[in-house]
């Protein structure tokens, strides 16, 4: 799939379009007979699979086996994870806080979705890293299961268009799906979005969205491990499983503005790279992103986001009008004079209420569905990556019907299969370069 990158040129470029490997869209998914899934109403206990079991699946687990009560039953009945360490620590963890409620099957090995999706669970939590998000969503609406599956939904426009076609099928077969962006479900966010809506500062002209802070995690390379391996164990630092930084956690700034404006931009240029993460340990990502969306109505979005420790921090959103402005995460609203006009009552916890929201939805017999603005605030995600890479002006058309693919996820079902991307002889890998490679979209 892929050559070894090195500084250079005609290597360099065999590396790019190893990096670049396109596959064909998938095409609607096969209807096949549904599994047992949750009764709407009545109080059988919903046997839930966790699908990925680090820490934002162990804690997403954690959040659903919270809701249990008289009335609505969760247990954990399987699990699965590529690493068995990992996968032992989520269950040790789970036991500690819901005994009663844990006694999954655990499943090891990079295709235990499978086993797991073939077992009679009711629904899945799907946390493993984003780029298999497409696959194992397929593949759960193909088994007929309930779905919630954290953000972002894809890596990649065809894994975006992949999500698209299987969430038809999900409404066909009346299966909730869930998306893991957890302010939509905060008290605070929703009033303030329907204050902005009804007009409290008038028409938007510009919106201002941050997530910058010091970074994340590193885990070094092991001599024994397989490429797959470590970039499986280090996946936050890849294009393919992540989607860099501003799809795996700006996407959440991106959401509130898409769901304020009730629409996704239609152009974006911007400009980003790399400062600071200039190590083996650093992978593909860029440490920063600055990103000039625009919408269909003219308005505009200013986008940051930077992983750089000893800079300023923010992690907001806020939205600009004719007749004032509003700190939207902060949940305030200001007149003309800067004076506050109108505070947000206090917000629950986002993680839990997204969670409280679903089972009680199933419980009243209603099939909420998240996946289309999932998909699309991820798209918007990706759109603006896709402008730092390039450099270039881009457009929403342009970027959705991308057929660049950056892997074949189907392919990689054990450590030891080939990598999408390998370091070269420096240790490092291929990085984007802005004004050198349109081809990163089309």
């Amino acid at each position: 799939m892929s050559s070894k990158s090195s500084p250079e040129p005609t290597q360099a470029n065999a590396s790019r379009r190893g990096f670049l490997t396109s596959t064909a869209l998938v095409g609607a998914a096969a209807t096949l007979p549904i599994a047992r899934s949750a009764h709407a109403q009545g109080s059988d206990t919903i046997r839930l699979g966790l699908i990925g079991c680090g820490g934002r699946g162990t804690g997403a687990a954690e959040q659903a086996l919270d809701t249990n009560s008289d009335s609505n039953r969760v247990k954990l009945t399987a699990m699965t994870d590529p690493f068995k360490f990992r996968a032992d620590q989520a269950l040790k963890q789970l036991k500690k806080t819901h005994e009663k409620h844990v006694d999954p099957k655990v499943i090891v090995g990079v295709d235990g979705y499978k086993e797991l999706l073939a077992s009679d669970v009711d629904m899945v939590i799907l946390t493993s890293p984003p780029g298999f998000r497409p696959l194992h969503f397929e593949a759960a609406v193909k088994a007929g299961k309930h779905v919630f599956m954290e953000k972002p939904v894809a890596t990649d426009a065809p894994g975006v268009r992949r999500v698209l076609e299987a969430n038809k099928i999900a409404k066909e077969k009346n299966l909730v799906v869930q998306v893991g962006l957890q302010r939509r479900h905060q008290s605070d966010y929703k009033a303030t979005i329907k204050m902005l809506q009804e007009g409290a500062i008038g028409d938007i002209i510009l919106a201002r969205a941050y997530w910058n802070g010091d970074g994340v995690w590193t885990r070094n390379r092991q001599p024994d491990q397989t490429e797959v391996e470590y970039q499986l164990n280090n996946w936050y630092y890849f294009n393919w499983l992540s989607g860099d930084h501003i799809t795996e956690q700006h996407i959440h700034n991106l959401d509130v503005i898409n769901w304020l404006m009730n629409d996704h931009p239609v152009e974006a240029q911007g400009q980003g790279g790399r400062q600071v993460r200039t190590g083996e340990d650093s992978g593909q990502i860029f440490d920063h992103h600055a990103v000039e969306f625009t919408y269909r109505n003219g308005t505009k979005m200013l986008s940051q986001c930077r992983h750089i420790p000893g800079c300023w921090n923010a992690v907001s959103e806020f939205a600009h009008g004719s007749n004032g402005w509003c700190d939207i995460s902060g949940g305030k609203i200001y007149n003309k004079k800067n004076e506050i006009v109108w505070r947000a009552p206090a917000g629950e916890n986002g993680w839990a209420q997204e969670h409280v929201d679903m089972f009680a939805a199933i419980r009243k017999g209603e099939i909420p569905n998240e996946g289309d603005y999932g998909a699309t605030s991820t798209m918007t995600s990706i759109m603006g990556r896709m402008a730092t890479y390039t450099g270039k002006m881009l457009s929403w058309d342009q970027c959705i019907n991308s057929k660049v693919a950056l892997a074949n996820f189907d392919a990689i079902d054990s450590f030891d299969d080939e990598a999408p991307i390998e370091p070269g002889p420096d240790g490092k890998y291929w990085i984007p370069v802005p004004g050198q490679d349109p081809e990163l979209v089309v």
